[in-house]
Formats: C-alpha cells, structure tokens, sequence
C-alpha cells in the first residue's frame, strides 16, 4: 500500500514553505516517525516526519521547491518491510561500496546533487571532508576548500633537485600567490532563506513604523551572582535545573512591567491595548537566525520553571524543533548580547512589542562606593521603547526599577 507524505496545514499568516532538506533519497528506507524532509517557511522550520515505515517509492519536490499546504511531498511504499536485518544489511552495502572507491553513498552524511557531482568530478571521498552545514551536511565549499588545501599542500610539498633549489621556489611561488589570489577574491550569491528573509522584514518594519528611543543604565551584579553562587547547588538538586542569570532578570522586569503597564502594552491602529498577563520572549540563537520563543504568563512560574522553560526553547531553537506557537505572542522581550561578548548596544524594538530590554556582558571594572574604589562586575543595560506610549520618564524609572531589583535580590520576593 502507497503512503503519501504531504505538507502539514500552515497557519493563516503562512502562504507556503520552501523544501529545505530531504533526510532520505528515493529507493531508501525509512522507519515510522522518522525525519523525513525540512520544510522552511518565513517563521520557522518544520520537520516532516514519514507516518508509516516502508520504502521511499517517489519523491515530488526537489530542495529548493516551494510548496503549499497539502500538496504531495513523497510515496511511501509500505508493502515493503522495514526490518532491523534490511538495515544491517543496508549498511553493510554502505561500507562495502565505499571500499569499492565509490563516492557516491556515505553512511548518514547528506550530499546535495551538485555537491556529489563535483566529488565525483575529482575523485573525493566525503569521508575525507568535514561538513559545515545543517547536520553535517557536506556543502559545495567545503569541497572547494578542500581541493583548495589539497592543491596547496602538494605545491608546498613538492621535492626539487638541489640545483635547482632557486628555480623551484620562484615556481613555488608563483603557484601559491596565483591560489591566494583566486581566494582572496572568491564571491558566493545565495538566496536569503525564508527566515532570514522575514527577520529582515520585521527589523525595517519596526524602524519605520515606531518612535524608536533607547535609554541605558548599569547595575552592580554582585549580589546577584552571590546568592547564585550559595544556592545553585541546593537549587539545582531541588529543581534539577540550573540557577542562571536570566531568570533574575525575568523576574526583575516582572516587577518592573507592574509597575509601569505601558511598557506591556502595545498600539493596535488608534488604540492602546494593555495587557493583564505577561508573555516574555526571549531572543535565542537559532541555526538560522535569531528567534524568540515566548515564555507564557510568567508571573505564575517560580525560578526553576523560567529556567527549564529557557532551556527547553534554547534546545529547540538549536535542533529547529520551535514550533509557531511558541514563537507567536509575547509582551515584552528580553535580549542577552552579553553572551556573545556585547558591551553595549542598542536593542530593536519586536512588533507590536512597545519595549525590549538588552542585557551585556559582565565587566569587572573600578566604581566609587561610600567614596571608596572597588571592584564590582558591573553589567549595562539598555531599554529600546516606543516614544509613541511609553514616555521618556517612565522609560528611565523602569529600568531603573529594574537594576534595583537586582542590586538587592530580596525586593522581588517582598515586591517593593
């Protein structure tokens, strides 16, 4: 019986999605719930999984195609046993074809059609290359590189008579400044994924349709990272999460929110719409470009919760794995460039968000305490608002709100 793999319904906002990368090739097998083929659409990615084992009998879209809702992906021939035997026996065929010399199958390593083609052109075994895309996948570059370096180190290895030591290494060179010429120029035009695309388009939308304003200030992280160092063992046993730096800054911007409700709202057409909960994004790394999952009615979690909920979506967002709903919503967002190695910046506003608070790294640097200099880990924060309803003094009174809280941990848990 013939199974056919269609693309899953896409949200209203969603028109169509691009075939970013089959896991399987025609004729292979597959296994129940196995990944199947990446779907990319504006938001996030999809992975399409096969709802039945057998053998991939056609597949319709090569990657790159556009696709809509429900057309037909793939046929699964599913009279064909899928057994723990056929894929020792498959693998076997694997290992066995490549003692062969042949470079066309390699073990899980996916290869692109040009990519196998131009292995195949000059002779390269993919075992023999490091792969830099998604998975391992091994990419046309790195073949060129490789053929780069090989090329390179043949010309440098090359043993010349002894007579002739000076015409050699004029040669030598020659030959290498004509490569390193040719890759000092090297040009490569790809085309924007659909994600990158629409990050794109939200960051120039919220330049061009929001009073943009940004106002910064410092905090004294110390007492912070001292009630983490005494109790990160005793939370982490207890919760079974790590104690981290974020959820004290979820928590402090909690009370601040509270306190100053205009900086959780947000305009819609000539409206304010102030929101009575709290859905905090946090902006996360992806393996394709910054997202932000959101963390839902935050103000009834405790510490370990915001910690494991952080978790789970930076793991997520690494594997592609967010789905749009956790990436949909959110009040208020909090970006930690400091992880990268920021030291100040100014935050873009995520619509129709009226504000975003930007965390940087933390610095050990000389401060003036009691008319004494010490040394304090000092960390600045910018708050990027919406001059449209959030005003410049309650701006400034939040973020303040927001250091004292972390200079003195314990106003959280009295709400002062």
């Amino acid at each position: 019986m013939s199974i056919e793999i269609k693309v899953p319904e896409l949200p209203e906002s969603i028109a169509d999605a691009v075939v970013v990368n089959w896991y399987k090739k025609q004729g292979e097998s597959i296994r129940r719930d196995e990944a199947l083929v990446d779907l990319e659409t504006d938001k996030v990615v999809l992975e399409v999984p096969a709802i039945s084992s057998g053998v991939i009998e056609k597949i319709f879209f090569d990657e790159g195609s556009v696709v809509t809702a429900g057309q037909v992906l793939a046929i699964i021939d599913e009279t064909v046993a899928v057994s723990d035997e056929a894929v020792v026996e498959a693998s076997s065929n694997v290992i066995a074809t490549a003692a062969k010399g042949s470079v066309d199958i390699v073990s899980d390593v996916a290869i692109s059609p040009s990519s196998r083609k131009m292995m195949h052109e000059h002779g390269i075994d993919a075992s023999m290359i490091q792969g830099s895309g998604k998975h391992g996948r091994i990419l046309k570059e790195d073949i060129q590189n490789f053929i780069n370096n090989k090329n390179s180190s043949v010309e440098n290895n090359k043993s010349e008579p002894k007579n002739n030591v000076k015409d050699s290494a004029e040669k030598s060179r020659t030959s290498v400044n004509k490569i390193g010429a040719v890759g000092q120029r090297i040009e490569k035009r790809v085309p924007m994924t659909r994600l990158r695309a629409r990050i794109a388009e939200r960051l120039l939308q919220a330049q061009q349709n929001a009073a943009i304003l940004t106002t910064f200030n410092e905090v004294n992280m110390k007492p912070v990272m001292d009630l983490r160092a005494k109790h990160k063992e005793k939370f982490e046993k207890e919760y079974g999460a790590k104690l981290g730096f974020m959820s004290f800054f979820v928590k402090a911007s909690l009370e601040a929110l509270k306190k100053f409700p205009a900086v959780n709202a947000s305009i819609d057409g000539s409206d304010i719409v102030y929101h009575g909960y709290y859905d905090i994004g946090v902006a996360v790394s992806g393996t394709n470009g910054l997202v932000v999952p959101v963390v839902r009615n935050a103000e009834e979690m405790n510490m370990a919760e915001i910690e494991q909920s952080i978790v789970d979506y930076a793991i997520k967002a690494r594997d592609n794995k967010l789905s749009l709903e956790e990436i949909t919503g959110g009040t208020f967002t909090i970006s930690n460039g400091g992880v990268f190695g920021s030291m100040l910046s100014t935050p873009i506003l995520n619509p129709p968000q009226s504000a975003i608070l930007g965390m940087h790294t933390i610095k050990e640097r000389a401060m003036v305490v009691d008319g004494e200099v010490v040394v304090l880990p000092m960390m600045y924060l910018a708050l990027s608002y919406d001059h449209r309803i959030v005003d410049g003094r309650e701006a400034v009174q939040f973020l303040v709100t927001i250091r004292d809280m972390l200079e003195d941990p314990s106003r959280m848990l009295l709400g002062i």
